[in-house]
């Protein structure tokens, strides 16, 4: 008998444990540093400001250009050295010093030139904040709820496709590779 009820006792700590275990620790969240409207970037070859994923693995903000006045902004890998780009906005229209990365306060993220010109902006509305995540994913989200943005890097690719990035036009990207390998386009 005392067996049988050691082997309850056993049963119904293990139990309680597995509930606080899922209570308390969570286990597909991830943590968001969220970036409030009206926060800007400035392109300066002096100035290194950036908006980083919470480990610190990704940021996102401008790429100085070497013997260039210019700047491409960007998201790379910012715990390695050579901090490579993995995302890219404006690679056909490359910022000028001066110019800005802007989560306005009507939540649009825009980057304009130093004359206030728009040179690239997020197709967005009803932002409420954004967020460089830790899987390089740069988003736009609103309060309703956290899984749902409304605008996304990952939507977007450039030149990179990371772990956990879904490509959405699969179709697009494999008609231009067949494209390409068959001679009908050059570049």
């Amino acid at each position: 008998m005392k067996m049988a009820s050691m082997q309850i006792s056993i049963y119904y700590l293990l139990s309680l444990f597995h509930i606080f275990t899922i209570l308390i620790i969570p286990t597909h969240s991830q943590t968001i540093s969220r970036i409030p409207l009206g926060s800007s970037l400035l392109a300066s070859p002096k100035d290194d400001s950036s908006w980083k994923s919470p480990s610190g693995d990704f940021a996102i903000g401008f790429r100085h250009l070497d013997d260039q006045n210019l700047h491409l902004l960007a998201i790379w890998f910012d715990k390695i050295p050579d901090k490579t780009i993995v995302w890219h906005a404006n690679g056909d229209n490359l910022a000028q010093e001066r110019s800005k990365l802007e989560l306005t306060t009507h939540g649009e993220l825009k980057l304009t030139d130093p004359d206030g010109g728009t040179i690239w902006e997020a197709q967005s509305t009803n932002v409420s904040y954004g967020s460089m995540l830790d899987s390089g994913n740069f988003i736009l989200a609103d309060n309703i709820s956290s899984s749902r943005y409304l605008w996304q890097s990952f939507d977007h690719p450039t030149d990179t496709i990371l772990p956990t990035q879904e490509l959405v036009r699969t179709i697009k990207l494999v008609m231009l590779c067949l494209l390409y390998f068959f001679g009908f386009i050059n570049n």
